[in-house]
């Protein structure tokens, strides 16, 4: 199943692979889209179309969904098995230069959001809730239709839809389906890779072998660094660095990190797709009340109200987290276990959304979103050792099998990609540490004149 705002001309597709062919089944077509449905939401409350939609993701659960039948009701027809149409005159985006009409704000009983300063308030918490609940109602149709009429048992997903973790983990709780999979590079770069598949078996009819393990690798794709090239770098940039041995580097970091220090985490090959997964991270102790809010506010600069990833040993995330399958991606959403969590008073639940930020919800409060979901991801030995072995490092310290893990740049950068980038980023930031494979950098080590910030270059997201 593909989810996304355009390909060509499909904008939903359901197709069944087998052996080295995929049969296209049904598909929905432009301007009918659930991604351009909620790129439209994503325009109304404020935020920049095509990037900013995780953010309503996450201001979701701030908000209830009352507008959830008014959606239904006019904005899109939406039939038993999954299969809709949108009322275009609420939308503007297949004529016009915005994403929504002034019926769409007249439907509403509020104009766009347009300033990025402005507060957000219960109306655009709500509003996000809305949309999101609509969003899973559709693809829960979905998928369940598809286990019905094909009586299939295993799911492949794609498409910038299927980067909506919350309402893939509703997927995974319906429980129709053995096992599923999301591509990491869900959006449009992962056309690369299905060009490559496509072209190998769908036009040279190779013979496709599958492997049981990981054929991703992890999405540990993209380029990584010698020690000999970081080392001769970090000397032209002046910087003050020591090297270590794996041993000790993963000895002095877990310590570190149990102090509540942040580190940036540069190691191995890059990550393909949106997700840091420990390799061009950022991490923290998710134990700590106060370290989402410092995250979001000193070293991302962005929403307090943005909640963050835990990385957890794969032995161990059915202790943490109700979830028992894997989730090395990144790409699916679930709840802190009961006896981990703490119980809000009345007084606290009747808190204004962004408030509960300073409400300690859990024993790792800085991974905990305002409902209490995580967005996992399980670390394997197998696919990111040293990273594994930090994390293991950590819980032998602290008792905790588990890391705050964000990506390793600011709000409206790429992701961190070189050794200057990294260094960059940690200069203009209020990172604590640098590691770069085995070399780490303190910042209070560093040259104060190499202190600088660097937002302004790049635009807001």
């Amino acid at each position: 199943m593909t989810l996304d705002g355009v390909g060509e001309w499909a904008t939903t597709t359901i197709a069944h692979g087998k052996d080295n062919q995929i049969t296209m089944l049904k598909e929905i077509h432009f301007p009918h889209s659930l991604g351009l449905l909620y790129s439209a939401f994503t325009y109304y409350t404020g935020f920049k179309v095509n990037s900013g939609e995780y953010k309503v993701m996450g201001l979701a659960p701030y908000g209830k969904p009352i507008y959830k039948d008014l959606i239904l009701k006019n904005l899109i027809d939406l039939k038993e098995d999954g299969s809709f149409k949108l009322n275009m005159s609420y939308f503007n985006f297949a004529t016009g230069l915005t994403m929504t009409s002034k019926k769409f704000e007249d439907l509403f009983g509020q104009p766009v959001r347009k300033k990025e300063d402005e507060l957000l308030t219960q109306f655009h918490m709500d509003i996000a809730s809305s949309i999101q609940s609509v969003t899973e109602e559709v693809v829960l149709r979905l998928t369940k239709d598809i286990a019905k009429e094909h009586d299939v048992k295993n799911l492949c997903m794609a498409g910038g839809v299927a980067l909506n973790c919350v309402a893939n983990g509703k997927i995974l709780k319906d429980k129709i389906f053995d096992n599923i999979w999301i591509q990491p590079a869900a959006g449009d770069a992962g056309g690369s890779l299905g060009a490559a598949l496509a072209y190998w078996y769908q036009e040279l009819r190779q013979k496709r072998v599958i492997d049981s393990s990981d054929s991703m690798k992890g999405s540990y794709l993209g380029p990584r660094f010698e020690n000999a090239i970081i080392e001769k770098e970090l000397i032209s940039f002046n910087a003050n660095f020591k090297k270590y041995s794996n041993e000790e580097l993963i000895n002095i970091l877990a310590s570190e990190l149990s102090k509540e220090k942040t580190v940036g985490w540069f190691q191995g090959r890059m990550e393909f797709g949106p997700r840091a997964l420990g390799a061009r991270s950022i991490l923290a102790d998710p134990r700590s009340e106060k370290m989402q809010k410092e995250l979001n506010l000193k070293v991302k600069f962005r929403e307090s109200f943005r909640p963050f990833a835990p990385s957890v040993l794969s032995e161990d995330v059915g202790n943490w987290f109700d979830l028992k399958d894997s989730s090395p991606y990144m790409l699916l959403v679930a709840n802190i276990k009961k006896e981990m969590q703490i119980t809000m008073s009345p007084e606290q639940e009747k808190l204004f959304g962004i408030d509960k930020l300073n409400i300690k919800r859990s024993k790792i409060p800085a991974v905990t979103h305002v409902d209490y979901s995580a967005r996992v991801q399980t670390v394997h030995e197998a696919t990111n050792e040293r990273y594994y072995k930090l994390i293991k490092k950590f819980k032998e310290i602290t008792g905790c099998p588990i890391l705050v893990n964000t990506s390793f740049n600011i709000r409206g950068e790429p992701i961190v990609c070189s050794i200057k980038d990294a260094f960059r980023c940690f200069m203009g930031t209020n990172l604590d540490i640098l590691v770069i494979e085995n070399f780490i950098l303190h910042k209070y080590d560093q040259n104060k004149d190499f202190i600088a910030s660097y937002q302004s270059e790049f635009d807001l997201d």
